[in-house]
């Protein structure tokens, strides 16, 4: 099994405040869109992600480059700042997002394309049954 690594980007989409799950594995891309609505707390996200991390649905896996380094200690608290200060999302994660929405579309109007097809069907079985019952004089 190879390393998995997360991160989640909480950050303000007027009206509502939004979390992206980002998840890496085996250098695939995944992502996930929650909307929290008013600003979460620190222990509300820590029970959100014990509670419901298991239950989100990813998006399918888009192909990135994952660099394993070792890091100076100043670099990282560099970096962390830095991230907390970038208020958007990754490219990889919208491309991650934008896929499964894609996917969802698809799904419905395969659906509508087949409740459509049923309806239609079964509105010509019916005029097919009041034709044979005025041919037969009833």
């Amino acid at each position: 099994m190879g390393k998995v690594s997360g991160k989640l980007i909480v950050y303000f989409e007027d009206p509502f405040w939004v979390g992206v799950f980002e998840r890496i594995e085996d250098g695939k891309l995944s992502a996930m869109k929650v909307t929290f609505g008013s600003e979460p707390k620190d222990y509300e996200i820590y029970e959100f992600i014990l509670r419901r991390y298991d239950c989100l649905q990813f998006s399918p896996a888009v192909e990135t480059a994952v660099r394993e380094s070792k890091k100076n200690p100043k670099r990282i608290r560099r970096d962390a700042g830095k991230q907390l200060q970038n208020t958007g999302i990754g490219t990889k994660s919208q491309q991650a997002l934008k896929l499964q929405q894609e996917q969802v579309k698809q799904e419905y109007k395969v659906r509508g394309r087949e409740k459509k097809l049923t309806e239609t069907k079964r509105k010509f079985e019916l005029k097919q049954q009041k034709k044979k019952e005025k041919h037969r004089g009833r």
